[in-house]
């Protein structure tokens, strides 16, 4: 049996740390790599090296973005009455590509799991608080997935915050249950954005 070499086994295993790659896919992408000419390589190292060096969490919403305060929180077009509140910033681009929301982000870092040690102080509850006392917001939407981590923080969240004249809503039908934004396809995202209700 052939052995790969060791530079190359050591790639798949750098590899398969990434989200969504198993050993199979990792094997042929550092295959592919190390039969890749020379500058090609360097410009995906490059590329790589870039965008961890610039990219950075928006200080106001968490959003990831190069400069701070991001792009959405400086867009003076969209609604600065509705907050939509996620789990990760990763999920600000689901929402983004249904084209359906024009408010504005709040990005949590994590839901609230005790079983994790994930306490509701650890993640960015105070920060929205804080922008409740700043900013003209009106509704806050909840969307955040259908597992029991989600339902725990969306009922913390409204209940923590409520207060006269603030509106809490919850986005509706379509998420399949227990699982995060990322499993959605932007028409159902649309549909449970448009289809939120509010929490009591």
């Amino acid at each position: 049996m052939t052995h790969l070499p060791d530079s190359i086994s050591a790639l798949i295993a750098a590899l398969t740390r990434l989200p969504g790659i198993g050993p199979r896919s990792a094997e042929r992408v550092a295959l592919h790599i190390v039969q890749t000419d020379n500058a090609s390589v360097r410009h995906l190292a490059e590329a790589i090296l870039h965008a961890r060096q610039t990219v950075q969490l928006c200080t106001v919403c968490g959003a990831l973005t190069e400069a701070s305060p991001c792009r959405t929180c400086t867009d003076t077009r969209r609604d600065a009455s509705l907050i939509c509140v996620v789990e990760r910033p990763v999920d600000i681009f689901s929402i983004e590509k249904s084209g359906t929301f024009r408010g504005k982000y709040h990005v949590l870092g994590g839901k609230i799991s005790p079983l994790n040690g994930v306490q509701p102080e650890d993640l960015r509850i105070a920060d929205l608080e804080r922008r409740l006392a700043s900013e003209p917001v009106r509704e806050i939407i909840l969307a955040l997935g259908t597992d029991v981590e989600g339902d725990a923080t969306a009922f913390y969240i409204a209940k923590v915050l409520t207060r006269p004249g603030l509106s809490i809503s919850r986005i509706a039908h379509g998420l399949p249950a227990g699982s995060g934004l990322e499993a959605a396809d932007e028409l159902t995202l649309s549909h449970a954005l448009s289809g939120r209700r509010e929490m009591k």
